[in-house]
C-alpha cells in the first residue's frame, strides 16, 4: 500500500513552489506578506485551493485586498508552475482566506484569560489549598503503607 496519495505530493510541491512564486515574482505593491498555509488538490487534479494567511493584517478589507491580487495573479502564477512541475496538466488555482492561525490566537488568549482568573482565585483563599494539600499527604503515606503490606 502508498504511504502517500499523489494528490497529497503535487499538493505538496504546489505549496513550495507557490510560496517561492508569490514572494519572489509577484509583484504588486497591494500585496502583503503572505503565507501559504496548506493546498488540497481535487482528485482529478483539476483544482488547486491554496490557504494563504497574512502576517499582522486580519482585518477584513486587507484580507479581500490581497486575494483580489493573487486572484488576478493566479494565470501568472499557474503557468510559472507549469514550467517549474512536469505535470500533464497544471490545476486551476483558488485562493482561500486561512482563518485558522487568527482563531488559534484568539482561543490562546481565551486560555489564557480563564487560566489567569483561575490563578486570583486560587490567590484570593490560600487557606482551602493548604487543607487539600495535607489531606492528599495523608492519603499518600496510607497508600504506601498498604503497598509495603502487599510486598510481605
Amino acid at each position: 500500500m502508498r504511504e502517500f496519495k499523489r494528490t497529497d505530493r503535487v499538493a505538496d510541491q504546489l505549496q513550495q513552489e507557490l510560496a517561492v512564486l508569490i514572494q519572489r515574482e509577484v509583484k504588486d505593491p497591494r500585496l502583503g506578506m503572505v503565507t501559504v498555509s496548506g493546498v488540497t488538490v481535487s482528485r482529478d487534479l483539476g483544482y488547486a485551493d491554496i490557504y494563504v494567511t497574512l502576517l499582522g493584517e486580519n482585518d477584513a478589507e486587507r484580507v479581500k485586498d490581497n486575494l483580489k491580487v493573487l486572484k488576478r495573479a493566479a494565470g501568472f502564477l499557474r503557468s510559472q508552475i507549469a514550467r517549474r512541475i512536469k505535470l500533464r496538466h497544471v490545476p486551476e488555482l483558488r485562493f482561500h482566506y486561512d482563518e485558522s492561525v487568527v482563531r488559534g490566537q484568539q482561543m490562546a488568549s481565551l486560555i489564557e484569560e480563564a487560566v489567569a482568573s483561575d490563578r486570583a482565585q486560587h490567590q484570593e483563599a490560600p487557606d482551602d489549598d493548604s487543607d487539600v494539600a495535607d489531606s492528599g499527604d495523608v492519603a499518600d503515606k496510607g497508600s504506601d503503607r498498604s503497598s509495603d503490606e502487599d510486598g510481605r
